[in-house]
């Protein structure tokens, strides 16, 4: 089939790898010509494992192909998705300002029937903006699909490519059999292809992921709460994940979710929940309890030096993308967290494995990069864990002693258990484990 993807960041660009995999004709379109230049010649502006694999593959293959021009990828597709940002308005709602403007482009190049399918992660009402905004445009007929992602960031080919469902919403028979052609080859397994009204395909995604943000945060109150009475939080979390009406997925306490959806997903329905009047108190208390999980061990690392100010401590940091996997830096835990340590006089000695560079917009004259874990614990009065990237979960410890000044870990994601800290000789800090 012919696909044409708009908006070749995260989402676009690996819908556009996965669909040409499956033997589809993608175009993907980008503004940014600086992009599409690299993307032509291979370079991959995001860092998603497998991704560079697959697109180098089928762009060679002749099946791939990347352009500025929205009138060649729409005259010559039959599926246009948007996959353009929905960044966070200054009230928490989703800027729909790049959606409409892609929509307003797509029906000024139309030339014949097109199924319209907004796959950026847009609020409930926004296909009938997109109908309205491609209707004054043209005449040609067209249907508006709703067709959200479900993509996990370091997972995201996985996920593509074998989704436990796909959700399509529609109003027409027509689309509907359209979609579920091009999305067969990847539920053979037997997932479901789920089709629902439009406004119920909007609401779903964010309703799916405000739910997982709510196991997080009250993971995260547990754990606090543990941390108080004595309480081992792994114990707790096992004896709710064992419940089948719970699950055992989202219920790791750390320093909070980051990342470009949860929170940005979790602000736009409080604000599309205010708009219609109807209050979210569970949800806007989601949001609370995240910010505040965030400089937790601000207050940890305060209580065992006793005392306010911090100045002149410099600690090791191993981690700074909002999570393992993935160079996004987006929302990421390590931003308030280190920028208020920075604010006090701690001198920050970091290090990320993806995140260098995506990290510098944000602490750019703050921190010291340097070139590995271990050189960031060189000297470094502590070390604190804020990202659980594999490679950070069996270190070598008698190094660690030796590299830092005093044997003392603050562990933001519980990636070591106490009990062997405790063996080994360090003052070791977590999240509700004691």
């Amino acid at each position: 089939m012919k696909v044409c993807v708009i908006g070749s960041g995260y989402v676009g660009l690996v819908a556009g790898a996965c669909f040409a995999e499956y033997g589809n004709h993608i175009i993907c379109v980008d503004k940014d010509e600086k992009k599409i230049a690299d993307l032509k010649n291979g370079i991959i502006p995001i860092y998603e494992p497998g991704l560079s694999e697959l697109v180098i593959k089928n762009s060679k293959e002749g099946r791939l192909h990347f352009t500025n021009s929205t009138k060649e990828g729409v005259e010559n597709s039959d599926f246009i998705f948007i996959a353009v940002g929905t960044p966070t308005g200054a009230e928490g709602e989703a800027d729909l300002s790049m959606v409409l403007s892609v929509a307003k482009e797509i029906g000024s190049n139309m030339n014949g029937y097109k199924i319209i399918v907004d796959k950026s992660t847009v609020p409930v009402g926004t296909a009938e903006k997109v109908k309205s905004a491609i209707q004054k445009e043209t005449k040609h007929p067209f249907d508006v699909v709703s067709n959200p992602e479900f993509l996990k960031e370091g997972a995201a080919i996985e996920d593509f490519m074998r989704p436990e469902r796909v959700v399509i919403g529609t109003d027409s028979e027509k689309a509907s059999t359209m979609m579920k052609e091009l999305y067969s080859p990847f539920v053979l397994n037997g997932n479901p292809i789920l089709v629902m009204t439009i406004k119920s395909a909007e609401v779903t995604k964010y309703a799916c992921n405000a739910f997982l943000a709510t196991k997080i945060s009250f993971a995260n109150e547990m754990a606090n709460l543990c941390d108080i009475v004595g309480a081992n939080y792994e114990d707790v979390r096992v004896g709710m994940g064992t419940d089948s009406r719970i699950g055992r997925k989202f219920l790791y306490a750390g320093i909070g979710y980051g990342g470009s959806c949860f929170p940005k997903d979790v602000r736009a329905l409080i604000k599309t929940a205010k708009d219609h009047k109807v209050p979210m108190k569970v949800i806007q208390m989601v949001e609370n309890v995240n910010e505040d999980q965030k400089l937790i061990l601000i207050e940890k690392i305060k209580r065992h030096y006793g005392a306010d100010s911090l100045k002149g401590k410099t600690f090791g940091v191993w981690g700074l993308a909002f999570k393992p996997g993935t160079d996004d830096m987006r929302e990421a835990p390590s931003i308030p967290l280190l920028t208020q340590l920075h604010k006090e006089g701690v001198i920050l000695q970091v290090f990320d494995p993806a995140a260098h560079e995506t990290s510098k917009m944000y602490f750019e004259g703050k921190v010291k990069y340097v070139n590995s874990a271990y050189d960031a614990l060189t000297g470094a009065d502590a070390m604190l864990l804020l990202t659980e990237w594999r490679e950070f979960r069996e270190p070598d410890f008698d190094k660690i002693k030796l590299l830092l000044k005093q044997p003392l870990i603050f562990d933001g994601r519980n990636q070591y258990k106490k009990s062997m800290m405790d063996r080994l000789g360090f003052k070791y800090y977590s999240i509700g484990l004691g």
